[in-house]
């Protein structure tokens, strides 16, 4: 989960750097992956939870190479925190 404080720093990061040159190996690395984005009223940063229900109802599914079978049905577990491994930012 990444936080950005607005689309253009995220779109920024998005198309420059390190992060562009590792986006076209998503296809061969990885046999599930997803993304969701979406902009939020608050600063509170939404729990691991939220995020992934956010994911698992509003995201998509990348491209990827070899699909695995939870990728296709685009099942994703629930996260699993550890006891007070949320973050907080001020």
């Amino acid at each position: 989960m990444t936080l950005w404080e607005n689309e253009a720093a995220m779109r920024q990061f998005m198309l420059a750097g390190t992060h562009r040159l590792a986006m076209p190996k998503l296809l061969n690395w990885c046999d599930e992956a997803a993304v969701a984005h979406w902009s939020q009223e608050t600063e509170n940063l939404p729990t691991w939870h939220e995020a992934w229900r956010r994911l698992l109802h509003e995201g998509r599914r990348s491209k990827v190479a070899h699909p695995s079978a939870a990728h296709l049905a685009h099942e994703l577990p629930v996260p699993y925190v550890r006891p007070l491994a949320e973050r907080h930012f001020k």
